[in-house]
């Protein structure tokens, strides 16, 4: 497997440049992460100082043609020496989950999502997907070549909270917080085993699939640019850059 992972990523260094459109394309969005010194408790409520201090952006709704209500998302994201953290809170007035295992399709739930790349060099990124329930499907993604289904990001921990029912269409909900914390240590193969320090810059997206068809809408970070919405598309993820406070 690790001969095969390899072999794959060094292949995925000449992918992912596509021509570029006959419009100027949008900006590619950074963001700046903040270093914390205390302990994030991840239960999924985001109550701890540091998550009120950190940068905050919201998701973006690039595709037009999609029918769901535009139920703003917020994403927040910390570290520290051992872990990468993110949260994010979700309006939600009716909120649906069905998957309560493991790399379980979870993006068919209401969901969030976090793809990482930390080598920017080549298009090879971690992608998790969260349903609403805390419920985590992991992989690697060798893009376009291979989805890695039995890679799992050992160590992560997640937890959400509800502000509502599930699965209970009858009732009018808030919404759901998330959140996550990953271990650095996991990421470090793909990142050439270099530790992530003020200055280090990453590459990822964050995504929202929300509601149940046909009224389902994806949101995003950083617009893909794809003709359908689809949140795959690593030259044209965003910027992500560790600093010290």
């Amino acid at each position: 497997m690790r001969r095969l992972l390899a072999a794959l990523l060094l292949v995925s260094t000449a992918v992912g440049q596509e021509p570029g459109p006959a419009t100027p394309s949008p900006p590619l969005p950074r963001y700046e992460i903040k270093r914390v010194a205390g302990a994030i408790t991840i239960d999924g409520r985001i109550d701890e100082a540091a998550w009120q201090n950190a940068v905050t952006t919201t998701l973006q709704f690039p595709w037009a043609a999609q029918t769901g209500a535009k139920q703003s998302t917020t994403v927040r994201l910390l570290w520290d020496d051992e872990f990468l953290y993110a949260s994010f809170a979700c309006d939600d007035t009716d909120i649906v989950a069905h998957h309560l295992q493991r790399d379980d399709p979870t993006y068919r739930d209401d969901a969030v999502e976090l793809f990482l790349n930390p080598n920017p060099k080549q298009s090879a990124y971690f992608g998790l997907e969260m349903n609403s329930r805390g419920v985590l499907y992991d992989y690697l993604y060798v893009f376009p070549h291979a989805l890695v289904k039995t890679h799992d990001l050992r160590g992560a921990k997640l937890a959400s909270h509800l502000r509502g029912s599930l699965n209970l269409t009858s009732d009018t909900d808030q919404g759901w917080t998330l959140e996550v914390a990953i271990p650095l240590v996991a990421l470090a193969e793909l990142a050439g085993n270099k530790p992530a320090t003020a200055g280090t810059e990453w590459t990822a997206n964050l995504n929202r699939w929300d509601g149940t068809e046909p009224h389902r809408r994806l949101s995003v970070w950083s617009d893909t640019l794809q003709p359908r919405p689809n949140p795959h598309n690593p030259v044209r993820f965003g910027t992500l850059v560790f600093v010290k406070e």
